[in-house]
């Protein structure tokens, strides 16, 4: 696991003090909204701080959701699976949410089997944007829960403050209560 750092924000000939101020008011907003989720919607949640990033998650009953498929939206419900994990990765200076990142979950049960490594997509969500997807588990119960973001490749502006996201982090969640079902 990485060391948590906290990244740069700095004024520079990309952002001035109060559009540095700016960015961490929409992470504030952000953070309130994931705190909603954690504490008021979902079975549990929590999060650490680790490498440029905070990482948390929050877990709640499977849930229908659209995708897209043959180039249209499908409405699909979950078919077997019991649990929604999701997954929300935020910039470790000013807590917005950070896009297009490949994140990778290990789910293992209270028995200690490992349930499986799955890539947790982007979900879009009309009031909290989150990786996830919904997981077929053994049981409800306390698990364990190990998350890899992967380091993006997309581009970063500013000399002073880009330099950021450079390593692949991992982090583990030791209890994570799971209550299975479909919402």
């Amino acid at each position: 696991m990485s060391a948590y750092r906290t990244p740069p924000m700095k004024k520079s000939d990309e952002a001035e003090n109060n559009e540095l101020d700016m960015a961490r008011a929409q992470g504030d907003v952000y953070v309130s909204t994931l705190n909603h989720m954690a504490k008021d919607v979902a079975d549990d949640g929590g999060e650490k701080r680790v490498g440029d990033y905070v990482i948390a998650y929050a877990v709640e009953k499977a849930e229908g959701m659209h995708h897209m498929k043959s180039g249209n939206l499908e409405w699909r419900e979950p078919d077997e699976e019991n649990v929604h994990v999701e997954v929300s990765v935020r910039d470790g200076a000013d807590n917005r949410f950070i896009p297009n990142l490949k994140v990778h979950v290990t789910l293992i049960d209270p028995d200690g089997k490992e349930m499986g490594t799955h890539e947790q997509p982007f979900v879009w969500h009309p009031w909290l944007y989150h990786y996830g997807r919904n997981w077929k588990v053994t049981q409800s119960g306390t698990y364990k829960m190990h998350v890899r973001v992967e380091a993006p490749d997309f581009p970063r502006h500013d000399e002073k403050n880009g330099k950021r996201y450079a390593e692949d982090v991992e982090v583990d969640f030791d209890s994570v209560k799971i209550e299975t079902g479909q919402g």
